[in-house]
């Protein structure tokens, strides 16, 4: 990929997922918005003291380093052309405390900065996570995972150095200039006035800069976006891509993004240091310019040499503080780009909210009820048409049908991941938007058909749910769900560290710990969604004797396409396009001789599947 490659020509020749966060990565025409700013002040706020400490620290440094020119113009004019030796020495050390002193502040001022902005990035990573955590699963339905941990990592670094130092270095600046302004027109004003006359030239360079600047540092975050998402899509699904013999493949497709990242990059870069040589010209024609009309003045006795050195000093200080801001400038637009893409996470809305007069769900038998249920993923296309379902306490209720049949669905609805868009869920009476979600799922356990677990031990993942819970409980859920013995025969038994994922242990021995860890939590629901697919059949022998005393006096919701699973249900649910086709025991329907006959005299195992 060249240099001259454009976003979007990388979009036309790439396949690209629909979602709120890729829209605005690739949206190159927002602006940067001084409201940015605003949204930062309650963070601000907490630390408002040492924020505070920090700018007068940052004056008084100001203050004293505007002094030095004009106590070196001093010394000259009145010490070193009357050969005063004493008052020399005497201006010489006021010269060196006045360095002290500004050394100090800076110091302190750097400091107080520094610990304040650490602490609001502490806070904003904070509430990242928190709100990340209660953002409904339709969010994580569309959105790569990639993307939410490019604004979780490198856009709060990015963040890190304006908030420590760069928003304040930036006032300083600002001072400074406008300090430097003043006692140049005081120590002459016609000397100040042609120095100032390069100032239209300054500008220019500014205006159309920034015109291509926030542009540029936009593409960098979306590269970096792209690359983070692209990484981890690509490090999770390893065993696909080499089973497919897919390296070469997704080495290319990768070489191409990263080339596209490293152009954007040195596309900012080369922009950021257009400016600071540009300014150095015109420093050195507004020096130039000085050094020749005060020189004229100084040979014609109108000028003290100390005073045309002092304002040379003050000169090259005039621009010390542009250049920074040229500088701080670059920086503000990439901290403004990334407090944007951080900002559209922590106001995007949760969609599954606790109502403001929400109950706690007290202790249920379990009783469950669909009325009318209407819902779709998407609301124009309903994958639940008017669902009427019943549960009684202590049923187990096998739900199965074709792909696409809306089972799953079932059991994000009862679990409250997703909102219905009509009719109700009732659980002992209680309409489960009428509760906390909390109360909800405290009381509701799911096994799902790929089971996640943790870093840490075996232990750990167990007593996940239940964080009070003791060794000898552990051990004993294990036990009932048939894990324990196959947990003392890995090295270290219920200490046995588990890698990213599980991946050190079986698919079987993994669904065993989640069984252990949705008993361990009693719930009074049980959700098993397909929950033993992946199970060979010696470990499904061995949950199947486990899974009665797991469902034992629990509702549950079974959906699963092993007939030894549900066979012995009290109630076979059959969906077909979001609606209830048949249901009755396997006995009954088998005698129907309808669509649950005809699963099963076709393999009902390879007919049904997953979702």
């Amino acid at each position: 990929m060249s240099k001259a490659t454009t976003y979007a020509d990388y979009k036309r020749n790439h396949t690209w997922r629909e979602n709120s966060l890729a829209h605005s990565d690739e949206d190159e025409s927002l602006n940067f918005s001084w409201k940015l700013v605003q949204m930062f002040y309650p963070y601000l706020n907490r630390y408002k003291t040492p924020a505070i400490l920090s700018m007068v620290l940052m004056l008084v440094f100001t203050v004293l380093n505007l002094a030095n020119p004009y106590l070196i113009g001093l010394a000259i004019d009145k010490y070193i052309t009357n050969n005063d030796l004493s008052g020399l020495a005497i201006m010489s050390i006021i010269f060196l405390l006045v360095n002290i002193a500004m050394w100090q502040a800076q110091y302190w001022q750097v400091w107080t900065m520094s610990w304040a902005g650490q602490q609001i990035l502490y806070l904003l990573s904070a509430d990242m996570f928190s709100h990340l955590q209660r953002l409904s699963l339709s969010f994580y339905d569309h959105t790569q995972i990639g993307r939410v941990m490019s604004r979780l990592q490198s856009d709060i670094d990015v963040l890190e150095a304006m908030l420590s130092s760069g928003l304040l270095a930036m006032l300083g600046s600002v001072v400074a200039l406008v300090g430097i302004i003043i006692a140049m027109l005081v120590m002459d004003i016609w000397l100040a006035l042609l120095s100032f006359t390069v100032l239209p030239i300054m500008f220019i360079i500014a205006f159309y800069w920034q015109r291509h600047a926030q542009t540029s540092f936009r593409r960098t975050r979306a590269s970096i976006s792209l690359v983070n998402s692209t990484l981890q899509e690509n490090i999770s699904g390893m065993r696909v891509i080499q089973s497919l013999v897919r390296e070469d493949r997704n080495r290319t497709e990768f070489e191409d993004l990263n080339a596209y990242n490293r152009d954007t990059n040195l596309e900012a870069s080369n922009i950021a240091s257009l400016v600071l040589p540009l300014v150095e010209i015109v420093a050195a024609l507004s020096t130039a310019l000085i050094i020749v009309y005060g020189g004229w003045q100084v040979a014609h006795g109108h000028l003290q040499v100390g005073v045309l050195v002092a304002f040379t000093l003050y000169i090259n200080r005039f621009f010390d503080p542009i250049r920074d801001l040229s500088q701080q400038y670059t920086q503000l637009q990439r901290s403004g780009v990334a407090a944007e893409r951080i900002f559209q996470i922590l106001k995007m809305n949760v969609e599954i909210v606790d109502s403001p007069d929400a109950i706690e769900l007290p202790l249920i038998k379990g009783d469950v009820d669909f009325q009318e249920v209407v819902f779709g993923y998407n609301p124009q296309r309903p994958v639940l048409h008017g669902l009427n379902l019943s549960a009684q306490a202590g049923q187990t209720i096998a739900i199965v049908g074709p792909t696409g049949a809306g089972k799953s669905t079932i059991a994000g609805l009862l679990t409250r991941f997703y909102d219905i868009q009509s009719g109700a869920i009732l659980i002992d009476g209680h309409d489960i938007r009428e509760v906390t979600q909390a109360s909800l799922r405290r009381q509701i356990g799911v096994v799902p058909q790929e089971p996640f677990l943790f870093t840490g031990t075996i232990a750990d993942n167990i007593r996940y749910g239940q964080l009070d819970a003791t060794d000898d409980e552990i051990i004993a859920a294990a036990t009932v769900v048939g894990a324990h013995d196959l947990i003392m025969q890995l090295p270290t038994g219920y200490q046995t560290p588990i890698r990213e994922r599980g991946r050190n242990l079986s698919m079987g021995q993994r669904q065993l710990i989640s069984f252990a860890r949705a008993l361990l939590a009693d719930p009074r629901i049980l959700i098993l969604d397909e929950a033993t697919a992946n199970i060979d059949t010696f470990t499904e022998a061995i949950v199947q004797q486990g899974l009665n005393t797991l469902l034992h006096g629990r509702t549950a919701f079974v959906i699963a396409h092993r007939l030894s699973t549900i066979k012995n249900a009290d109630l076979i649910v059959v969906l077909q396009a979001g609606q209830i086709a048949e249901q009755g025991t396997h006995q009954e329907l088998l005698e129907l001789e309808g669509e649950y006959a005809s699963l099963y005299a076709m393999g009902f195992r390879h007919t049904v599947a997953a979702k």
